[in-house]
Formats: C-alpha cells, sequence, structure tokens
C-alpha cells in the first residue's frame, strides 16, 4: 500500500512537467514533418471527455496543406513533449503517464477546414498493454521508439479527404473520474485509390464516457488485461497482452531521426529514410 501511495505521488508531481503532443508525421518512410498537423497550441492534456476539445484538440493552428496517402500504406504518427523537439534523447511523453494509443480517420468534403466534432470517426490501429510481465504499456513501447507510432492505411477505404486523429491516454492520475489525461493531434490527408469501404463509425466527442473501463481505472496493480477505450479497429486488431516480458529494443532507427522540423509538403519522389 505504501508503495502505491508513493507511484500516484511521483505520477502527480511528474504530471505537471511531462505533457506532450503529436506533432510530426511519416508516410512509407518518407519525412512529412509537420506539413499537415492541425498543430496543438500547447502540450497540455484535454480531460472532459464530454468537450469537442476532445477531437483535434484546444484551438490548433490550421495547415494549409493535406498529405498523400494510399490505401495500404504505412503512415507514422510522432510524439514529444516539446513543441519542435525531436530529439530522441528526451522520452516522447514522460512522468509515468502510461496508456494507450489509439488511431481514428474520418471522410470529410475538405481536410483542410473540416470541423473534427461534426465528423464521424473509424479507429485504424490501437495499442493498450502489450505485456503484463511485468505490465508494459503502449506508451512505453512509443518511447522506445523515439515518439514514433506506425500503422497502416486500411486498405479498402475510399479516396477522398480524411481527418487522421492520433491519441494518447495517459492514467497515471486515471483512479478518479476525471483523471485520464487524453493528448491528441489531427492531420489532414488526401487518400487516392478506387476503394469502397465504409467502417462503422463514432462520434468524438461521445465515443468515450468517463466512467469506462479503460478511462476510469487504477493502473498501479497488477493488470492483465485492459479494455481500450473506444470501438474496435477497423481493418486490424489490438496486440494481445503476452505473458513474456516485451522487447524494449526500438525498431524504430534512430540514428536517423532528423532533428528539424518543417511545415511545406517533400518533393515528390523524396528519400524514404524511417522504417516502413
Amino acid at each position: 500500500m505504501v508503495l502505491k501511495i508513493a507511484l500516484v505521488a511521483a505520477a502527480l508531481v511528474a504530471g505537471a512537467s511531462a505533457h506532450a503532443t503529436f506533432q510530426d508525421l511519416w508516410i512509407n518512410g518518407v519525412d512529412y514533418s509537420q506539413s499537415c498537423v492541425r498543430l496543438p497550441q500547447s502540450n497540455n492534456p484535454v480531460t472532459d471527455v464530454t468537450s469537442t476539445d476532445l477531437t483535434c484538440n484546444v484551438s490548433p493552428s490550421a495547415s494549409a496543406n493535406k498529405c498523400p496517402v494510399s490505401p495500404g500504406d504505412k503512415v507514422t504518427v510522432e510524439m514529444h513533449q516539446q513543441p519542435g523537439d525531436r530529439s530522441c534523447a528526451n522520452e516522447a511523453i514522460g512522468g509515468s503517464h502510461y496508456g494507450p494509443i489509439n488511431v481514428y480517420m474520418a471522410k470529410v468534403d475538405d481536410a483542410t477546414s473540416a470541423s473534427g466534432p461534426d465528423a464521424a470517426w473509424f479507429k485504424v490501429s490501437e495499442m493498450g498493454l502489450p505485456s503484463d510481465a511485468p505490465d508494459y504499456w503502449a506508451t512505453e513501447v512509443l518511447n522506445d521508439n523515439c515518439g514514433h507510432y506506425t500503422f497502416a492505411v486500411p486498405a479498402d477505404i475510399a479516396p477522398g479527404d480524411y481527418l487522421l486523429r492520433a491519441e494518447v491516454v495517459a492514467l497515471h492520475v486515471a483512479s478518479s473520474e476525471g483523471g485520464a489525461q487524453f493528448y491528441m493531434s489531427c492531420y489532414q490527408l488526401s487518400v487516392g485509390g478506387s476503394g469502397s469501404g465504409s467502417p462503422a463509425t463514432v462520434k468524438i466527442p461521445g465515443a468515450y464516457s468517463a466512467t469506462d473501463p479503460g478511462i476510469l481505472i487504477n493502473i498501479y496493480q497488477q493488470l492483465d488485461n485492459y479494455t481500450i477505450p473506444g470501438p474496435d479497429p477497423y481493418e486490424s486488431s489490438s496486440p494481445a497482452v503476452a505473458s513474456t516480458a516485451y522487447p524494449t529494443t526500438a525498431t524504430w532507427n534512430t540514428a536517423l531521426q532528423p532533428t528539424a522540423t518543417f511545415t511545406t509538403l517533400p518533393p515528390a519522389g523524396a528519400t524514404s529514410v524511417g522504417n516502413v
């Protein structure tokens, strides 16, 4: 009991200085940096699951660009604690901010002007608790990989404009209602191809309740399973909880991680340097 109280106290102290934002984007290993992100105004979390801020964060800065992707492409979202910091020397999200990663997409008329709260969202990827020996969270995998999380664009989705929403739910003080911290950013995409898939959708806000078992939870205990908030992902599955220790070796080549950010689309044929 004393240890659990100490861990909670430490999380409360660390929570004030370890916030983060999803800032950069990669497509098939090509760095698109901040060229199509709606960049949040700060690295502070959203805690009200009924607020429209839950969709794309608080008054995010607009982007003039749409990043071009095709069905089946490997897309990587990149998170860091401070604006413009791409260093692998710093944790992507620290301070015991343990929790899941969710990635959503929503088809819209125009990604540069669409309203996130009005959109219809479907989840395309998630990771929660990939190991319980010991408990090891998706955010720890994110930190192992310099803030990078990679997923595949569903192979059959229809062409057009989309918003992409990447989210971490930090659970270090989630044992009381309203304690879970949501960190999210939206990216603007233009999807090619000729698919016709029609996934089931949810509203954000609307997909979560403050009392969902994956949102109202005490993580300072042995957890052998975890219910990731939101719907099941479309055309993908969540990694099963392993009963063996999770490998902490980076799968992202951190030696090739750039240090600079940019806000213009890279030229056609730009060289891939990331892991795909």
